[in-house]
């Protein structure tokens, strides 16, 4: 592939993530806001370019006679968009190795990544189905401690600026995949269930809620490793590299915890 024909592409791939990732964490980020607006109000009374809207709030799912609208296609686009971009850029682009940290082949080091976004989303799945997921402090302990053990992992795998995309891949995997593993199908059955005439277990709902919530805290992190790589010297390429990511990880939770309260 050319030089021109590889800049275009990633031009327009990378264009096609920001702008579906921008869709994705504002969508988030206003049903959060909407979630916390209905703990003191039944209604909320919104105004935006010249419209007046009032929106309710279904403690369980009802059938309505009108179109029910989902909010999926923004996580697969900036998923998909998003592995475009770590195949284009890293995978292909020869920047995955850096023989300082670790010798080895290109094919080993992507071999690699790829095997860490996988087992990742396994193991970060699996601690949140079970019994500590009961426990949310408990269980975004051992979540933290797991993922400081992986950005250390990834900072003396790869090259510095390949360990923190393979941390932003890994956590957009897990954001996606939430979205499309757990919250969907939870949803969908609540849906079935009362088109059916059963009683819906509102514990999905729980769960899905839960997962929703983690992704308001996972994308700081992730909207942070997006940008690092325009600014070198302070993140992937200091001597303490993974120290600054796991100090910047809980930063962006901090940040996130404020903007739920608001």
């Amino acid at each position: 592939m050319s030089y021109v024909v590889r800049e275009w592409l990633n031009l327009a791939v990378r264009w096609t993530h920001v702008f579906a990732a921008i869709m994705w964490v504002g969508q988030t980020y206003f049903f959060t806001w909407l979630d916390h607006a209905f703990h003191g109000e039944k209604q909320v009374w919104m105004v935006h370019s010249g419209g007046f809207y009032i929106v309710d709030k279904q403690k369980r799912p009802e059938v309505l006679n009108q179109t029910l609208h989902w909010f999926k296609w923004e996580a697969a686009f900036t998923w998909l968009s998003g592995i475009v971009l770590l195949i284009l850029v890293y995978y292909t682009g020869g920047i995955m190795v850096d023989e300082s940290v670790r010798a080895m082949s290109n094919g080993m080091a992507v071999a690699i990544s790829v095997g860490m976004i996988v087992i990742g989303w396994l193991i970060y799945d699996l601690l949140w189905i079970s019994p500590l997921a009961k426990n949310e402090m408990a269980g975004t302990i051992v979540s933290y401690i797991l993922l400081a053990a992986t950005i250390f992992a990834t900072a003396h795998i790869f090259s510095g600026r390949a360990a923190y995309m393979q941390i932003g891949a890994m956590l957009g995997t897990f954001m996606a995949f939430n979205v499309w593993v757990r919250i969907i199908p939870a949803q969908q059955q609540l849906i079935g269930a009362v088109k059916a005439g059963t009683e819906p277990d509102m514990r999905l709902a729980d769960r899905a809620r839960q997962r929703s919530k983690q992704n308001t805290f996972i994308v700081l992190p992730v909207v942070f490793i997006m940008i690092s790589n325009h600014f070198p010297v302070a993140t992937y390429g200091n001597q303490y590299n993974w120290i600054v990511l796991s100090v910047l990880v809980l930063v962006g939770w901090g940040v996130a915890a404020v903007i739920r309260t608001r």
